[in-house]
């Protein structure tokens, strides 16, 4: 049985619903800070999912699951993501990303278990050296977020070397999208990803959407970057799973798509999908925001045999066809 922590939020849950579609048996352990419970009931309608609402951070709650559930293969998505608010309120992303992980490395050696797949991230790289970015890149994470999950693949070593726990850390770029039946896709509280954000302005009347800079060392001014389908990312999960069956080996693994797009072509692609004007400010760059990250994924497509199969346009329309259904089902005008 498959553990996924933090399942009830984006990729998790994404995740969730690719192995649902595979027919394994899973259990989510999600706090809902961040997650859903609506997205968790989608994904009870889709197939067989055992639910616990628990915290890493309180050793019991994992105990509970692998004392009643027979795990065997851990996908690890449980952790705050927020750049601004891990730099304004480090404490709180050391203390619930680090213990929580901690918590649940320890509960894994009690059990025996020996496989877990880790959401980690580009942020882990830092202000590029070179582009792209392949997996041996320098890594100099400019924020606590960054930190927190390069800490934890650190961990992650001296977990394989001293309890033979195989580890594959997939370092995910701009992830974009949602389920292409609109059942499930990105909701955050407060929202701070760029495509979702964008989305708000069109169904928001008299919202503004601003874009920080327009003066990068790029084709239009604006930063660019390199967005993964995120049903092409849970592909890649399982993909990741099935590969620390086979090999038995740790691995970390950039998932991206070598290509980058600039901030002003999402805006105009969400333009077009949506078939709305929306009213657009220019401001100043913000701090730590490079012009461009584009991922080398020479490693996923050679271990992995992982490829992108969404191309960006089906990824915003996706997204747009979920916040639509999503404000419908939550009785907003749209």
């Amino acid at each position: 049985m498959i553990l996924i922590t933090g399942g009830a939020g984006y990729i998790g849950s994404h995740c969730a619903l690719a192995l649902l579609n595979r027919n394994e048996k899973i259990v989510i352990i999600d706090n809902l800070d961040n997650g859903h419970i609506e997205t968790i009931n989608a994904l009870k309608n889709i197939g067989n999912v055992e639910f616990i609402k628990g915290d890493l951070k309180n050793k019991k709650d994992i105990e509970f699951i692998f004392k009643n559930f027979d795990i065997d293969t851990l996908m690890h998505f449980a952790g705050y993501i927020q750049v601004e608010e891990s730099t304004q309120n480090p404490s709180k992303y050391y203390e619930n990303n680090i213990i929580g992980t901690i918590n649940l490395l320890n509960t894994m050696v009690e059990y025996n278990v020996k496989k877990i797949i880790f959401s980690s991230t580009c942020a882990i790289y830092g202000e590029p050296e070179y582009l792209p970015i392949d997996e041996n890149h320098p890594k100099n994470p400019l924020n606590p977020y960054g930190k927190t999950k390069l800490i934890i693949e650190e961990m992650l070593d001296d977990y394989d070397k001293a309890y033979d726990i195989k580890s594959v850390r997939l370092r995910y770029f701009n992830v974009a999208g949602a389920d292409c039946s609109a059942g499930i896709g990105e909701w955050h509280q407060p929202e701070t990803h760029l495509i979702p954000n964008i989305l708000k302005s069109v169904f928001e009347k008299e919202k503004i959407f601003n874009i920080f800079g327009n003066d990068y060392d790029t084709f239009d001014g604006t930063c660019i970057r390199d967005y993964v389908n995120v049903e092409d990312l849970a592909c890649a999960h399982v993909l990741a799973l099935e590969y620390l069956k086979k090999e038995n080996k740790t691995e970390c693994i950039n998932i991206g798509t070598s290509q980058g797009n600039s901030v002003k072509e999402i805006f105009d692609t969400v333009k077009l999908i949506s078939g709305k004007n929306i009213p657009v400010e220019f401001k100043p760059r913000r701090a730590g925001d490079a012009a461009k990250l584009i991922a080398d994924t020479k490693k996923a497509r050679k271990i992995l045999n992982w490829e992108p199969a969404h191309s960006l346009h089906d990824s915003i329309k996706s997204a747009y066809l979920w916040e639509k259904s999503k404000l419908a089902r939550l009785n907003f005008d749209v």
